[in-house]
């Protein structure tokens, strides 16, 4: 069941942003078709109309963009994007490589304190690495931020994809660094007795230290810096509530919890009990303590771009995380439900096999099972069911769009029909 909704809200999110033949440059629409007349209360309507406002400031933003750059204005830009890509990237290579030597050295340091049998000093050790982790993610989207300040891009979408980039590139490499350390011989292997049980802590301690940080960041970079603001800089303006970042974290916390859900079943509780804490801390900040974005935001298309970030690079990646681990790596020798077979996987096998013995009836069960899930045919055929589900839409798309544009035609022939109409009337009627 988890794995249907994620991609049933990504198609579904851009069926409503993403409409065929949709015209979301075309100004003359938004300007006399855009409101809706059923909204009544005053907070609707003034929302409605901060929304229209911020898609017209979009649109036009973008069309100024395309008319008005010259050609060295242009090159200047893409070199300036390139040397903060790059400042960018770099920074991510330094600390993947940064929490790699962080990681061996825990390592070794762990090592040492087994041997010594100290509990204590293991105890804060094991925190140390998800501290560096949630530091690194508090302090470069500060970063980030200088970078996009320093670059001024012309294009509010543009700003905004490059800020989302940014933030999931290093989340994302983050997140796979550790994955790739949970699942190294170096864990599996070593004096730990059951691997499972530590990875799930690790991603425990992930999640608690990443609430403490967003804590943090709610009190020192929204609450403080507007008392700063106000009462020393005698300045009207409060911190942004950066949107792009905010959900990029929610990403982040649901990510967590979809790779620890084999390892710590309760995680899922944790993650719920902390995005309740979240939501209710953070809406006080925001009615407190910040205010709006003054980059325009089309809410629509933003949606879309967030729910297909949680589907592709945190769902794929953490289905792909756990499915290694139930077919590719061997349980715990000391402790758990599997520490007898070769691989997790190996357990379900077994249960077919008891549950063929146990009732006979049901060996159309088993048969299924050995000539499909365990074949690469039912892969095989499950990947050309959805290559031909994408074809048909796509196909279907192409035929609504034509249809679409052939109805256009029609109306430019009806509308200079009218015109010359109108023209033989005033001629008529001249005469």
């Amino acid at each position: 069941m988890p794995f249907f909704p994620p991609p049933h809200s990504v198609s579904h999110s851009f069926g409503e942003s993403y409409r065929v033949g949709s015209a979301s440059s075309n100004l003359a629409v938004k300007v006399f078709c855009s409101w809706d007349y059923k909204v009544i209360q005053k907070r609707s309507v003034q929302l409605q109309s901060e929304n229209i406002s911020t898609d017209l400031k979009e649109c036009l933003a973008e069309q100024r963009l395309e008319s008005c750059l010259s050609f060295s204005k242009k090159l200047q830009e893409l070199v300036i994007l390139l040397v903060a890509w790059t400042l960018s990237l770099s920074t991510v290579g330094g600390a993947a490589i940064g929490i790699h030597y962080f990681i061996e050295y825990v390592h070794q340091v762990l090592h040492e304190e087994f041997l010594k049998n100290n509990h204590a000093g293991k105890e804060l050790l094991l925190l140390a690495l998800p501290l560096v982790v949630s530091l690194i993610n508090l302090l470069m989207p500060y970063f980030y931020n200088l970078l996009a300040a320093w670059e001024k891009q012309e294009s509010p979408v543009l700003e905004v994809y490059i800020a989302i980039s940014r933030n999931l590139i290093l989340k994302m490499v983050i997140l796979g660094l550790l994955s790739y350390h949970w699942l190294s011989w170096k864990v599996t292997s070593s004096e730990i007795q059951c691997w499972e049980t530590f990875v799930g802590q690790e991603l425990y301690r992930l999640m608690v230290m990443d609430l403490i940080f967003i804590l943090l960041d709610v009190i020192f970079g929204e609450l403080i810096w507007r008392i700063i603001l106000e009462k020393k800089l005698q300045s009207k303006q409060r911190p942004e509530f950066d949107i792009a970042r905010n959900v990029l974290d929610l990403i982040y916390g649901q990510t967590l919890t979809w790779l620890g859900v084999f390892f710590a079943p309760l995680l899922p509780v944790v993650q719920i009990l902390k995005l309740l804490l979240l939501f209710y801390v953070k809406k006080v900040s925001l009615m407190r303590n910040c205010q709006c974005p003054s980059k325009p935001w089309r809410a629509s298309h933003m949606s879309t771009i967030f729910i297909s970030l949680l589907c592709f690079p945190s769902f794929l990646g953490a289905s792909v995380f756990l499915s290694y681990t139930i077919w590719a790596i061997k349980p715990s020798e000391m402790c758990g439900p599997f520490q007898t077979f070769d691989t997790i996987y190996d357990s379900w096998k077994v249960w077919i096999l008891q549950l063929e013995e146990s009732n006979p009836n049901i060996t159309w069960f088993t048969w299924i099972h050995q000539n499909l899930f365990q074949t690469s045919y039912f892969m095989l055929l499950i990947v050309a069911m959805l290559v031909a589900v994408i074809y048909f839409t796509i196909e279907m798309v192409k035929g609504l769009r034509s249809i679409i544009s052939i109805l256009k035609g029609q109306i430019a022939n009806e509308r200079e029909d009218k015109k010359f109409l109108i023209q033989r009337l005033h001629i008529i009627y001249e005469k």
